[in-house]
């Protein structure tokens, strides 16, 4: 028999209205799975139930009533302590309340605890955090993805309900793929950044980790939105993303780009990726070869925009203001020794290679042409989107790796993504949901690609593949 913490919220919500069970059930609920598999998987660097629990009965009624929600440790909370898992943060209280904590409060939501993820948001496995990784619900010999790896995995295993990740070049489609969860990204500008310690600004955005694509449509419905507080936040009011589920896929035309299948992808994704085509084809969707002829240029230029942002954003840690403060016998030394001590070995890689990258007489040569490269990548899809509704690829080109098999070489790790980073250089709404598993029983994912602010057209065939493939994913543990 499922236990509570195993169903979506829609479900708990149905139960709910019907007075059959209680906020306070549900809470119990994953309280008790907590205690049964938390030091197995270890997603939370920090748990607050009992908190949850001491304020459950002044919670308002609104669409998120009662459902317990995990937040990335890079996405402030008012009075709580927020590090992005970096000894350079530990002991930051934050002052403030990020606008996506705002509005899951204003609509009942119980925040549960705050989830593990890669230092800064630096990886794909989450591995680089300051407390040690975090392990994949399905082999505990394998990383969950990154840098969402701690929310991913804590939704798949009944810790939480729904989750909050962040992702600049694939960081909630990448886990929710490894951990056959549902991974939304929205398009840049449709849910605010306020309260999210930024990684690269042109391209981080906050999206919801679900179980199932019902309940993603729910949590994206409560976050997105305009907000005057973030100055790249889109002026558009938040839509209900739930009404479009249902509408029929029969017509719809799905491009798949050529440049995404290529050599190194898993046998097993492959299989599944074709099958998930030949059950959209069953289905009426037309399916479309469509041809992005500039992706082969999307990790280059991701991995010199991205890091060169990082450099930016993090030349405030600095020991001054907050966090860790290194020597003070002079002003440079304790500069060095407060960075020294404080940055892991992936973060100190990227701000070397972003401040080399904007440094004077290689800004041209790197920064600005990856910038212009970057906008041919955009018009790629944009040219498409005149033929195609969406577009199909998969998530990952591999199932979950093993625990250390890609530290010690960083390209390899970097290319997990290859098929994630051209949706946030393009700041296009992209999705990952479960679409089958390898032989060794790990989750695949499929992902969805929509025209700017089109999240409505991915939620919908996400949808429709997923009612038909009705996958049972369970966890070993």
């Amino acid at each position: 028999m499922k236990s509570l913490c195993d169903f979506p919220a829609w479900r708990l919500k149905e139960l709910l209205e019907k007075k059959e069970i209680s906020p306070l059930d549900i809470l119990n609920s994953v309280e008790e799975r907590i205690s049964q598999v938390e030091s197995k998987i270890k997603g939370y660097v920090r748990i607050f139930i009992d908190e949850a629990k001491e304020n459950i009965k002044s919670l308002p009624k609104g669409r998120l009533w009662g459902i317990p929600i995990a937040v990335k440790d890079n996405i402030c909370i008012e009075n709580k302590e927020i590090t992005c898992c970096s000894k350079i943060l530990k002991g930051f209280i934050s002052p403030y309340e990020a606008t996506v904590i705002k509005k899951i409060k204003q609509e009942g939501g119980v925040i549960i605890g705050i989830t593990n993820m890669d230092e800064f948001a630096f990886g794909s496995s989450c591995e680089t955090s300051c407390y040690g990784p975090t392990f994949n619900p399905f082999d505990l010999e394998r990383v969950p993805g990154g840098s969402s790896g701690g929310s991913a995995a804590v939704v798949r295993s009944g810790e939480s309900i729904m989750a909050l990740g962040s992702d600049t070049g694939g960081s909630i489609r990448q886990p929710a793929s490894f951990c056959g969860v549902v991974g939304l990204k929205p398009t840049y500008g449709r849910v605010s950044r306020f309260g999210l310690i930024a990684f690269g600004s042109s391209l981080d955005q906050i999206g919801p980790i679900t179980r199932d694509v019902k309940d993603c449509a729910l949590l994206l419905s409560v976050i997105a939105g305009h907000d005057h507080l973030d100055s790249t936040s889109i002026n558009q009011p938040s839509e209900d993303y739930t009404r479009y589920l249902e509408e029929d896929i029969k017509g719809m035309k799905i491009g798949v780009p050529q440049e995404y299948f290529i050599e190194g992808i898993q046998e097993d994704v492959l299989e599944n990726i074709q099958r998930s085509i030949s059950i959209l084809k069953d289905m009426g969707a037309e399916v479309i070869d469509i041809s992005l002829p500039h992706t082969k240029y999307a990790i280059p230029v991701y991995y010199i925009i991205a890091p060169s942002e990082a450099s930016s954003n993090l030349a405030r840690f600095d020991g001054v203001q907050y966090g860790l403060r290194g020597s003070n016998r002079d002003l440079l030394s304790m500069y060095k020794d407060t960075r020294a001590q404080g940055f892991g070995l992936e973060a100190k890689r990227r701000i070397l290679l972003g401040t080399y990258c904007l440094s004077s007489g290689y800004y041209q040569a790197y920064y600005l042409r990856a910038l212009k490269v970057r906008t041919l990548i955009k018009n790629d899809f944009m040219e498409a989107f005149k033929k195609v509704d969406c577009i199909l690829t998969p998530t990952s080109p591999t199932v979950a790796f093993k625990i250390g098999e890609k530290t010690q070489d960083p390209l390899s790790m970097y290319l997990s993504d290859i098929f994630t980073i051209s949706c946030n250089l393009a700041g296009l709404p992209g999705i990952s949901i479960p679409c089958g598993v390898s032989e060794e029983n790990l989750p695949v994912g499929v992902q969805f690609i929509g025209p700017p602010l089109r999240e409505d057209i991915i939620l919908k065939v996400a949808y429709a593949l997923e009612k038909e493939l009705n996958l049972n994913l369970i966890p070993n543990i």
